[in-house]
């Protein structure tokens, strides 16, 4: 059987990016990356209502041409005017997936892949209850071998943290991180525990400098100081147990595809990632951090992205006679 030949559209949004390729290396194993964006008007209109849209491109995007592939995974609202006419421009051939929902009528794609909050709904949308990403077995084995030694200490139980940023123009204040700070000190001292910490990029510089200054010169923490290899996937390879701050679904998402349990700290700023972090927490598989000396039983590991790129090889073998074994 021959391979796949697979696209991935995005407009560059690191999220996005994440997304579409996650799913589209699941199914395929390989993918071309394209990057595009839309001049004026063409940026401002819905992306089914975009006419001519590879006409529209900006002079630094990527150029879609033929050959067409046989799969295009596209995320992001420019991206998705430019997979529906690339879909177009194939006649029918090429299979066109988007994640997650591209707030358009979902027909114009053959597959929608999008979380259960979210509004999209058709015979043609599998809603999920968490995102899709390109967080692997493989890569987070990798990652804890990478790692082990320098966040682990045998006999000793790990507390990853990862921590987030401004989400929806909110983010947890000053207080609201002390708080959290507080919180992980007193856990990992009545635990006998080692802490890794990671901000992110989105982290503020206020934040990072609060928690440089709260667990300075402790070597039963690690912190991240955003210099080096960043140790983001080695810390949810090996944590016994995770927190994540509530304003990143993809890092929800993807601490729940480990084995560890999972808990989030705040409240996310707007009211459908209410829902995403509500809908967890009512089936078990998150808590609220509170502290709790005990930790939550693990539920998962769950991964959205497996489910997701099985839809998508039926579906190609369905429409293309391409039998596909996960990748």
């Amino acid at each position: 059987m021959r391979p796949v030949n697979a696209w991935i559209l995005t407009s560059g949004e690191a999220g996005h990016r994440t997304q579409a390729r996650g799913l589209a290396l699941a199914v395929a194993g390989q993918a071309r990356e394209l990057t595009v964006d839309l001049r004026t008007p063409w940026r401002y209109l819905p992306g089914d209502l975009t006419p001519f849209a590879l006409q529209g491109l900006t002079r630094s995007s990527d150029r879609p041409t033929p050959p067409w592939p046989d799969l295009l995974v596209s995320s992001g609202r420019r991206a998705a005017a430019v997979a529906i006419a690339v879909r177009r421009a194939s006649g029918g051939k090429t299979v066109a997936v988007h994640v997650p929902d591209p707030h358009i009528k979902p027909s114009a794609f053959d597959l929608v892949v999008c979380l259960n909050h979210d509004p999209a709904s058709g015979p043609n949308v599998l809603s999920l209850p968490t995102a899709v990403h390109d967080l692997t077995p493989a890569k987070l084995a990798a990652a804890a071998e990478l790692w082990r030694g320098r966040l682990c200490e045998p006999g000793r139980p790990l507390i990853g943290v990862a921590l987030g940023g401004t989400a929806h123009r909110r983010s947890l204040s000053l207080t609201q991180m002390g708080e959290l700070f507080a919180g992980l000190d007193g856990l990992r001292r009545a635990n006998g525990a080692r802490l890794a910490i990671t901000p992110s990029r989105r982290t503020s510089a206020e934040v990072r400098a609060l928690l440089s200054t709260w667990f300075d010169g402790d070597r039963d923490v690690f912190v991240w100081d955003m210099q080096g290899d960043n140790p983001y996937r080695g810390i949810l390879a090996l944590s016994d147990r995770l927190v994540v701050t509530s304003d990143s679904v993809s890092m929800v998402s993807e601490a729940l595809a480990t084995s560890a349990s999972v808990e989030v700290f705040g409240v996310p700023g707007s009211p459908r990632h209410i829902q995403f972090i509500d809908r967890l927490i009512a089936r078990g598989l998150l808590r609220p951090f509170n502290g709790d000396p005990v930790a939550a039983t693990p539920n998962g590991p769950i991964n959205a992205t497996d489910v997701a790129a099985q839809a998508v090889r039926d579906l190609l073998h369905a429409r293309l006679g391409l039998a596909l074994e996960p990748a």
